[in-house]
């Protein structure tokens, strides 16, 4: 599986961004796909994340209403639309993924049960 993040650039305060991650290897009906951020000198924090089949989400609690994750089947690509964006935003973002066909498979906020990630794209909120 390989995961390709981009879209990350310089906006101001209360603008918006759509960052997208190009997803390749595999079926991923099976999957459930994520984002995370790492601030500088933080710990890398879960964003939201999208069942690949179902398309149920999640976010945390710090961007909810304002970010919208999303996916396109026949792209095979997921999206991050963020709206609203403040400062506290500023991270590099991450895309990850995790085949979720176990039995009891249930999606995850935590970094850890992602097998797979892309590169990091950077997203910097100016005040």
């Amino acid at each position: 599986v390989q995961l390709q993040a981009y879209g990350g650039g310089l906006v101001q305060a209360g603008g918006s961004l759509r960052l997208s991650c190009a997803a390749s290897g595999r079926t991923f009906s099976n999957y459930y796909m994520g984002w995370f951020r790492q601030a500088r000198g933080k710990e890398r924090e879960f964003v939201s994340v999208i069942r690949w089949s179902s398309g149920t989400t999640i976010y945390a609690d710090s961007v909810l209403g304002r970010f919208t994750i999303s996916r396109d089947n026949a792209k095979n690509t997921m999206y991050l639309q963020m709206n609203s964006l403040k400062p506290e935003d500023t991270a590099v973002y991450y895309c990850a993924a995790r085949d979720c066909s176990g039995y009891g498979c249930v999606m995850s906020k935590s970094s850890m049960r992602y097998d797979y990630w892309g590169q990091g794209t950077l997203v910097t909120v100016s005040s």
